[in-house]
């Protein structure tokens, strides 16, 4: 999957990992969105991006720092 990023997984900022997951439930009021990862799933921010259920993001520190699925 080609990212704006310099890799799929890792922050362009600080050179940390981020991981890939998908966007399962958005809370609107909050723009806060359920993810799954591949192991576990966990409330993340949309503070920096948008996104739709079904999307894949790359999240790092609990924010959503790209949408893999638009351009």
């Amino acid at each position: 999957m080609a990212t704006s990023c310099e890799s799929d997984t890792q922050c362009r900022l600080c050179g940390d990992d981020a991981e890939l997951g998908k966007v399962i439930h958005i809370e609107t009021d909050t723009r806060i969105a359920t993810v799954r990862f591949a192991n576990y799933s966990a409330s993340v921010a949309l503070d920096l991006v948008d996104a739709s259920v079904g999307d894949v993001l790359l999240v790092h520190l609990g924010f959503a720092i790209h949408n893999v699925d638009r351009p």
